[in-house]
């Protein structure tokens, strides 16, 4: 009896020992984006699950026959569920998995406010949301250097239409502390 329960304490603590060398995404992190200027702040739910928050400006330009060529600036907010499916795969390889580098798959809902400028120059945007399935890569480098990027097909819907549109956001910055 006592060999049985020493033997398994000794796996218990083998099993538990192997756990945690298993990377896992971060509990929290804060992101600055500079490319596209905003903040990201990701929560890790659990080893592979996040949810990722982005406050940022967008800007967009276009051209029209009628209304002539105008840039657009406005405020966005991003959402997306997380989960990266490849931190082990890549641990095993000996590569980096700090600060969520990894693969993932997302549902995100963007919503984009209209824009507030008076400027004849720039048009107003109209109100819209975005939802729809994305997949995506982090990498983390030295000094904390940030690089994102994630593509999809999303639904997009504003007071006027709605439709299919394709999804792209890319994202250069660091990560802010740690």
């Amino acid at each position: 009896m006592k060999r049985k329960f020493t033997l398994f304490s000794i796996l218990l603590v083998f099993t538990t020992l192997q756990a945690q060398d298993k990377p896992t995404v971060e509990k929290s992190q804060f992101k600055i984006n500079v490319l596209v200027p905003g903040i990201v702040y990701e929560h890790g739910f659990n080893a592979k699950n996040t949810l990722y928050s982005e406050v940022s400006l967008g800007f967009g330009y276009r051209s029209h026959s009628f209304i002539g060529s105008t840039w657009d600036f406005y405020p966005v907010i991003n959402e997306q569920f997380r989960h990266y499916y490849n931190l082990e795969k890549r641990a095993a390889k000996g590569k980096v998995t700090a600060h969520n580098s990894g693969g993932f798959v997302a549902f995100t809902a963007a919503y984009f406010f209209e824009s507030s400028t008076t400027n004849d120059s720039f048009s107003k945007t109209i109100p819209s949301l975005t939802v729809g399935p994305v997949w995506g890569f982090e990498r983390t480098y030295k000094g904390n250097f940030n690089l994102g990027l994630n593509l999809g097909i999303g639904y997009n819907m504003d007071k006027f239409e709605d439709e299919f549109t394709p999804i792209a956001n890319f994202s250069l910055g660091w990560v802010i502390g740690k």
